[in-house]
């Protein structure tokens, strides 16, 4: 009897300011696949695969989307772990900071010109061979910049977009022998009010627990609320958000859906479109094309006179 097909996990970073994302396509845990998706006619590049983690919820993706700073780590010299930036769907990196531990790393594009990095000041060496161009500035993460572990980035990001933490957890039940490492007496619970209707519907992100024997590190479930109360549930989900235009995304077992709003509505959860599988994909070698190893040109920007 064959071994079941290890479960795919799906999850996306969108562009602030353009109608395009990256995903994070992972399965078996130690292999990774990175896709673009133009949300407007929901196509897909395949990119690169890698073979280690990376940890999603540390990375960012610059406001137009065409560059992406990621953590990641295979345990192999010379660096363990190292923070890079890319042309997305590629992971090429056009610049690297090594890292040598899973504590801190990743950052934020502030700005399309501007990277908080989540290291120590003395981890802010590029590797050799490395450069960046004089329009790209980097910083450090704040005050305790290379703390914390997918805390503080991914609490940040969310809060920048527009996400808003309304529940914290009391308790834990904390017992390494369970299926669950960690489970939380309430969840941690986020709400993102819809951005055309924001008084009509709000998407919240409710974190069960961390660490579920072959299962997500995260325990996450998605739900939708409406103005006339509960709208429906999307149930354990790799990812959701609104999409730009007002839709609502999510991903589960590997696979995309998209639910559309008509006219100011939502029909149910339930009758959601699928559009992409990527649960059945395996690794497959790809050499990054010399237009992506150069980094992006930023035309200069004229004084105000």
């Amino acid at each position: 009897m064959k071994n079941a097909r290890p479960a795919a996990r799906l999850y996306v970073l969108l562009a602030r300011d353009a109608s395009t994302g990256v995903i994070f396509r992972r399965g078996p845990s130690g292999q990774v696949l990175l896709i673009r998706w133009n949300l407007d006619e929901d196509t897909f590049e395949f990119g690169q695969w890698f073979k280690g983690r990376i940890y999603e919820q540390r990375c960012d993706l610059s406001p137009d989307g065409e560059m992406l700073l990621y953590f990641a780590a295979n345990w192999k010299k010379p660096f363990q772990s190292w923070s890079a930036i890319s042309r997305p769907p590629y992971l090429t990196a056009l610049a690297l900071w090594p890292k040598g531990n899973a504590w801190g790393g990743g950052g934020h594009f502030v700005k399309g010109d501007r990277v908080a990095l989540n290291h120590r000041e003395y981890e802010m060496s590029l590797a050799e061979g490395f450069s960046v161009p004089k329009w790209l500035t980097i910083g450090l993460f704040g005050e305790d910049s290379g703390g914390g572990e997918d805390h503080p980035i991914w609490r940040v990001r969310l809060q920048r977009d527009g996400w808003e933490l309304i529940a914290y957890p009391e308790k834990t039940k904390d017992d390494y022998g369970q299926k669950v490492r960690i489970e939380y007496d309430r969840p941690i619970t986020w709400q993102k009010p819809h951005p055309l209707w924001p008084e009509k519907y709000q998407l919240q992100m409710s974190i069960l627990g961390i660490k579920e024997r072959n299962g997500p590190w995260n325990i996450v479930e998605h739900s939708v609320t409406g103005s006339n109360g509960y709208l429906g549930n999307i149930g354990r989900s790799g990812w959701a958000d609104w999409s730009r235009t007002g839709d609502l995304l999510f991903s589960q077992s590997g696979r995309l859906y998209r639910l559309r709003a008509i006219e100011g509505a939502f029909g149910s959860v339930e009758s959601s479109e699928q559009i992409a599988d990527f649960s059945s994909l395996e690794f497959s070698g790809l050499t990054a094309p010399d237009e992506v190893r150069q980094w992006p040109s930023r035309k200069p920007r004229t004084k105000k006179r």
